[in-house]
């Protein structure tokens, strides 16, 4: 992967994943962990629980589930080994996170090796003139790049600055498909897609966004924005699918 980008010019280095499990986890417990990642609800619950280093009660971690749910998520992590269970029925990570971003960027790479069999790198420092920020996924598969640029947060925290850098990147990168994605069941419409759409418009000419299916929207033919509604992984594949397609030539 790294020859890869050198031979397109960019040079980049790996970081220290931020994640809340250890490198020497085994694979039956790794395995376990990314097939919980697919449920949207189990990844809003362990972004809660990594916000709380000092020990969480399970129903404190994120108010959108309820008791019982938010303690058999908490239960399942135990069970795994990933946090410490405290008196009066707290709880602890283990390994201490950040921020979720480290593991969406994990389960999201994790997944498209899995899935598509791409060659996978995640939270590459690349400090090229004029762009700021690390690449959260980088993918390779056939000749073709594919960049992923994930936002763990709600809408309500992504700023102008960000997106901006997010198009610097992409002036800089060329890659053949890229996809900008948020991890939430929220619409990109209310806010997401004008900001991605006015920064876009400000660089060129360019047509309204086109709603692919649920939340996959595509700014271009090669550009794309993604939710987690419905399925975070489903519109993902599906958005590298729709751009790895529209490099192939128009049928006689």
């Amino acid at each position: 992967m790294l020859a890869f980008l050198l031979r397109r010019g960019i040079e980049v280095k790996p970081t220290e994943a931020d994640l809340p499990f250890p490198k020497s986890l085994d694979r039956a417990r790794t395995e376990r962990f990314g097939q919980l990642l697919d449920s949207y609800a189990f990844r809003l619950f362990v972004r809660g629980a990594i916000l709380k280093p000092e020990g969480f009660l399970p129903a404190e971690a994120t108010r959108y589930l309820g008791a019982a749910k938010a303690s058999a998520f908490a239960e399942e992590l135990g069970d795994l080994g990933l946090v410490e269970r405290l008196p009066r029925g707290r709880y602890r990570f283990l390994c201490l996170a950040h921020s979720f971003g480290g593991t969406l960027e994990w389960y999201v790479a994790r997944e498209l090796e899995r899935r598509l069999g791409f060659a996978v790198a995640t939270g590459l420092a690349w400090r090229a003139r004029g762009v700021g920020g690390d690449l959260d996924v980088a993918a390779v598969a056939d000749g073709r790049l594919v960049y992923l640029e994930l936002k763990s947060g709600p809408p309500k925290h992504l700023s102008t600055s960000e997106v901006a850098s997010f198009f610097d990147r992409l002036r800089a990168l060329r890659p053949d498909v890229a996809l900008f994605v948020l991890d939430t069941s929220l619409r990109l419409s209310d806010k997401v897609l004008p900001m991605l759409s006015a920064e876009l418009e400000r660089r060129g000419p360019t047509p309204p966004p086109r709603r692919v299916i649920r939340e996959l929207w595509a700014l271009t033919p090669h550009l794309f924005a993604a939710s987690a509604k419905w399925d975070l992984m489903g519109n993902v594949i599906l958005g590298i699918a729709q751009g790895l397609s529209a490099l192939s030539p128009e049928p006689p």
